[in-house]
């Protein structure tokens, strides 16, 4: 039998708390620590489509990226879509845990899987961790041979799950790239890191107007800029591949599973030109 403590010490082990940024929200949620764990559930976002999924395949946990609680709450009541999801899952017997940003700053967390994905090799942090060199926000690598920023852009946009906004590209298409850094999520903050780390291109997700115009006027990198979802989504296989060699190792029986459901929020893009 596997207790819900023993998934949560091993995921501590795999993706630090103390790896969060300070501003973050980490942790178990909801759910009872003594309670066996048969089956897992990952997904991006806490929201109650996956709260739906969880319960139809019977998960006794939910693992989502994004917080539940990354602001401050002063209740939980069933009136708002928060409350509603605790109430539910709590009511089904289903724990949640969030890894946010101390999954992206794991040794295989969210930056390593994209970087990995896209075609990077020889990758190190774009941030480093102060105390562990070898961790941090975002990742930096080299592509193992140059090609144009337009053939990068299509290779980044087949191996990214499908999202309605897709994937925007500020540069020159046929200038060549080959020294890359990725940071999944919001990558204004890192632009700066980006540009010193002297990378072609730089992948992330959520850039507003401003930044990147004022970032592309300065020159390189070039950016790509990704749904913030789908540049944080492909953390999840690996994390799922991780806790099923924890379970197998140790004689354990889980099911984990991620979720398919595209929950980022845009889900149409609408053009009048072709």
């Amino acid at each position: 039998m596997v207790r819900l403590a023993q998934v949560t010490d091993f995921l501590q082990e795999l993706a630090p708390l103390d790896l969060a940024q300070s501003w973050d929200s980490n942790g178990l949620i909801c759910g009872d620590p003594d309670e066996e764990v048969k089956r897992i559930l990952l997904a991006v976002d806490p929201v109650e489509e996956v709260v739906d999924e969880a319960i139809e395949k019977g998960a006794q946990l939910v693992i989502t990226h994004h917080p539940l609680f990354l602001r401050g709450t002063n209740t939980v009541a069933a009136s708002n879509f928060k409350g509603r999801v605790v109430h539910r899952l709590i009511r089904a017997g289903v724990g949640l845990y969030n890894c946010h940003t101390n999954l992206d700053a794991a040794a295989d967390g969210v930056a390593k899987a994209l970087a990995d994905v896209v075609g990077l090799v020889d990758t190190r942090p774009l941030e480093a961790d102060a105390a562990r060199p070898e961790l941090g926000i975002g990742r930096v690598g080299r592509l193992e041979q140059p090609m144009s920023l337009q053939d990068f852009a299509y290779q980044v946009a087949a191996a990214l799950p499908d999202s309605a906004p897709g994937l925007l590209v500020g540069g020159d298409l046929q200038a060549q790239v080959v020294k890359v850094a990725v940071s999944g999520g919001a990558g204004d903050s890192l632009l700066q890191a980006a540009r010193e780390a002297g990378v072609d291109v730089f992948l992330t997700a959520d850039l507003r107007h401003h930044p990147a115009s004022e970032h592309l006027q300065a020159g390189k990198p070039y950016l790509l800029n990704a749904t913030h979802w789908a540049s944080e989504w492909v953390g999840l296989p690996p994390l799922a591949r991780a806790l099923q060699q924890w379970s197998t190792q140790n004689g354990h029986d889980l099911q984990v599973e991620v979720s398919q459901l595209v929950t980022d929020p845009w889900n149409a893009r609408i053009s009048t030109k072709n």
